[in-house]
């Protein structure tokens, strides 16, 4: 009977390491769990390997092992595989791998299941990478480290938690939970902003339209007219000399204006002016806080809930925070916690988070229940968040309708002004005639 060799996690988390004789992997995997183990790898052992490779074969068969370096060849010469795994991809595939680990089916071969069913050609070649890494005798953090753009810090420390505490399907069903919220509240931004967006390349078109073929023909009447244009009509009708005649420079000109506020809030100073007026900037600055305030508190309660110690945690949700302000808040909150002080005085002095939050982050430091504690306020953030996309899309509407009025009832007026000055010139004349 083939032996195979085993590890697995004990009721403590802690690994071991050892052979049982069976039929088959799956009699295997049952003998481990017989021994209350949670089995995390189990390969049949060397000798046998050897004895079936040293059997004749017509064709070389692709084994797990030079299937994974088939995998590595075809990636490394077919271009266009590379790249980031998207959001929703990537939840997913968080939530079907917590699935099949809390059915019980070790994690080596469950990503073998979710790499041949993967269709994003990205996620399929890292999940072949990770199933050799675990077994060449990595563990899964490990693994997950090794691929930074695709598994960022918060994935992998809280996988490593659940690593060492032996509730890694606990942990994976938090993580996917985590991006589903994270994949909801950045949706009803978007939805949000899709408005402004569309009416704000409508007006843009239209203007456009008008400086390009309506506001030349003007300017030929204006030209034979031989009357003394008001400044208001001139500036526009320069306006629409250098759209139609100077359109590189025009261009050049905006993209210039662009490439440098994008490289002006790249710098340090630029970026804590440009993160300090989205705070405040009506009426976007309310969705912006409570988002920021929400994602601070559901990465910190997620972090502490899974094991992830709290000064490791407070590192990453300040390194995964998104706006300068607020990451240096949770700097204070780092040197507060180091020094063994409490995390309130800090979150108070930074200004940026409000009273009620500071109020219950406390509660749940006095009573041990930090963690649960910022769960709830980020539930409440995330209503919140929803109220405020309701009220700010509500006040767009009107606030763009009246902006593209604006727009083009001053080009209006600016081409209308000299007939009417015309016709009261004409008025004039001919009552004093």
């Amino acid at each position: 009977m083939p032996k195979f060799d085993y590890v697995a996690l004990d009721s403590r988390g802690k690994e071991t390491k050892g052979s049982v004789e069976a039929a088959s992997q799956n009699e295997a995997i049952g003998r481990v769990k017989e021994m209350q183990l949670f089995p995390t790898k189990i390969v049949e052992t060397e000798k046998a390997q050897e004895k079936k490779a040293s059997k004749p074969a017509s064709r070389p068969k692709a084994g797990k092992k030079n299937r994974g370096k088939l995998d590595m060849q075809i990636n490394i010469k077919i271009p266009g595989l590379g790249g980031k795994v998207k959001p929703k991809v990537l939840t997913t595939f968080t939530r079907q791998l917590a699935t099949l680990v809390d059915a019980g089916l070790p994690l080596l071969r469950g990503l073998r299941v979710l790499e041949k069913q993967e269709r994003n050609g990205t996620l399929r070649r890292i999940l072949g990478e990770l199933a050799l890494s675990i077994e060449g005798g990595s563990t899964f953090s490990e693994a997950l480290a090794q691929h930074p753009k695709v598994f960022n810090r918060l994935f992998v420390n809280m996988v490593k938690a659940g690593e060492l505490g032996g509730v890694l399907e606990v942990v994976l069903k938090r993580l996917a939970e985590f991006s589903e919220k994270a994949q909801k509240i950045k949706g009803k931004v978007k939805a949000a902003l899709f408005y402004p967006i569309a009416v704000l390349i409508v007006a843009v078109g239209i203007l456009t339209l008008l400086l390009v073929m309506v506001i030349p023909r003007f300017k030929e009447v204006f030209a034979g007219m031989g009357v003394k244009l008001p400044g208001f009509t001139v500036f526009v009708l320069a306006c629409s000399d250098a759209v139609k005649n100077h359109y590189l420079q025009t261009l050049g000109g905006a993209t210039v204006l662009v490439v440098g506020f994008l490289m002006a809030i790249k710098t340090k100073v630029g970026r804590i002016i440009w993160d300090k007026f989205k705070l405040k900037m009506p009426p976007f600055g309310s969705v912006v806080s409570k988002v920021a305030i929400s994602r601070f508190a559901r990465t910190l309660g997620t972090l502490v809930s899974s094991g992830v110690p709290i000064l490791q945690a407070l590192t990453i949700v300040k390194d995964t925070a998104g706006n300068v302000i607020i990451s240096n808040a949770i700097s204070g909150v780092h040197e507060s916690v180091k020094e063994g002080e409490t995390i309130t005085s800090p979150l108070e002095a930074s200004g940026v988070f409000p009273p009620m939050v500071v109020s219950m982050v406390d509660v749940g430091e006095q009573t041990g229940a930090l963690p649960e504690m910022l769960l709830r306020i980020a539930d409440n953030y995330d209503e919140e968040v929803d109220n405020a996309v309701a009220s700010m899309t509500s006040l767009l509407e009107p606030i763009m309708i009246v902006f593209l009025a604006v727009i083009v009832g001053s080009i209006v007026i600016a081409m209308f002004l000299p007939l009417i000055a015309m016709i009261t010139n004409l008025s004039g004349g001919g009552e004093g005639g």
